[in-house]
């Protein structure tokens, strides 16, 4: 963990955060991560699970609410801190911290309207559990949409013609929930609650959904098989199905009227979030890959000696630097701005991930077939890495999005004039 921090403005509380965040990486979540990766899906969730484990011992520490700000109970940190522990606990395991951070964005949601019922039955439960009995997932995705669900801005958002799988429809003081969420929410299979994107006003496109923060031990709730994936093992992705679920009025965040905003505010957090999470495991790749270097001999010298190794080596440095700067940048500046700028989160994604990606690629080259092997960890890191290009939002679609948003508001600076 020495690697050099470029911010000078680093205070000891901030270095404390990072070490302690770093300990816990090391000495639980690399471990547990390991250990989940052999398992089926099924085992990965059963009670007597380390994943429980590694919950419980994140809820005692407070990472859970990482998000929620400190006058609802969560913790104390600015933007800075939070970006470093984001990136010390992927680190550790890319899989974990997702799905931990997944676990309290339904609270956080409550959070952005500070609404009493939102608080008093969301947000101030899930800040006051320490043993992971209260647990998220953000229900966007759906087995026919998954990237166009998170374009807000674009064309095709507004397309009446694209219809949703999950809707809701008002019914006296309550909504009516129907239909369902892909396998691909992250805690779908173990959330006890969750933060639900679903279509109110098919005549809007996506454009006309809302965002409901609702308990899923409601009836007309089920939920399938965990989903079996070649990466991020770790984390558990699984379907969400609704069937005449009802719903009081007021755990409804949003509506048709302000969703496009609110969603691209939304976005312009968890796109820098993943923007960050990259920096934890290309830095491990990268580790990984020196590490290794030192200590293998070929031709008769270590393979660090070779130029050629050093250069793929200085590539890796020069990807994680990049991603952590540019990272924390699109980070800091939405989370201190009411107007969010979420093409420089998508940059933070999609550069961030891509980089984790190729880092790792080039470390498995340089372990040679070693790093085929599930003996090393790179095996595992690859996998890991190449699931974050398609993972809240896939790089393709998340371009396009961004390049329209681009030449709509570029440039965005104050008036030199």
């Amino acid at each position: 963990m020495n690697y050099l921090d470029l911010d000078i403005n680093l205070n000891e509380d901030d270095i404390a955060l990072r070490q302690s965040a770093h300990r816990f990486a090391k000495e639980v979540m690399r471990p547990i991560a390991k250990e989940l990766d052999e398992m089926t899906p099924e085992q990965v969730i059963a009670k007597d699970s380390p994943f429980w484990t590694f919950m419980k011992k994140a809820y005692e520490l407070g990472y859970h609410k990482i998000y929620i700000p400190d006058t609802y109970g969560g913790l104390d940190l600015t933007p800075l801190q939070q970006a470093i522990i984001m990136e010390e606990l992927a680190w550790g395991s890319v899989g974990l911290t997702v799905g931990l951070g997944v676990a309290g964005f339904f609270a956080f949601g409550g959070t952005l309207t500070g609404e009493d019922y939102l608080v008093d039955n969301f947000v101030t439960p899930f800040c006051e559990c320490t043993d992971a009995s209260i647990v998220g997932c953000w229900g966007i995705t759906e087995p026919d949409h998954g990237s166009d669900t998170v374009m807000p801005g674009h064309p095709i958002f507004s397309d009446p013609n694209i219809k949703g799988q999950c809707r809701a429809k008002l019914d006296g003081d309550e909504y009516v929930i129907n239909g369902q969420k892909a396998a691909w929410v992250s805690m779908g299979t173990v959330a006890t609650h969750c933060f639900l994107f679903c279509q109110m006003d098919p005549s809007m496109g996506f454009a006309g959904s809302g965002i409901f923060t609702i308990p899923l031990d409601l009836p007309g709730v089920s939920k399938g098989a965990p989903l079996n994936k070649i990466g991020q093992r770790d984390l558990n992705q699984g379907e969400i199905f609704f069937d005449n679920v009802r719903v009081p009025k007021d755990c409804l965040i949003v509506g048709p009227e302000a969703y496009e905003v609110f969603l691209e505010t939304t976005l312009s957090l968890t796109t820098a979030s993943m923007g960050l999470y990259s920096i934890g495991i290309a830095r491990a790749a990268m580790e990984e890959a020196l590490e290794y270097a030192k200590n293998r001999i070929q031709g008769g010298k270590p393979l660090i000696e070779y130029p050629n190794v050093q250069m793929k080596l200085f590539e890796m440095f020069r990807k994680v630097e990049t991603t952590r700067l540019m990272s924390r940048a699109a980070w800091n500046y939405n989370m201190n701005n009411t107007e969010s700028a979420e093409e420089y989160s998508i940059i933070a994604k999609v550069h961030g991930t891509q980089s984790a990606y190729e880092v790792a690629h080039e470390a498995i080259q340089i372990f040679g077939g070693n790093g085929l092997s599930k003996e090393y960890l790179i095996e595992k890191l690859f996998r890991d890495a190449r699931a974050m290009l398609i993972e809240d939002g896939s790089n393709d679609t998340l371009a396009i999005s961004a390049g329209h948003k681009f030449i709509q508001t570029y440039p965005r600076m104050n008036d030199l004039t």
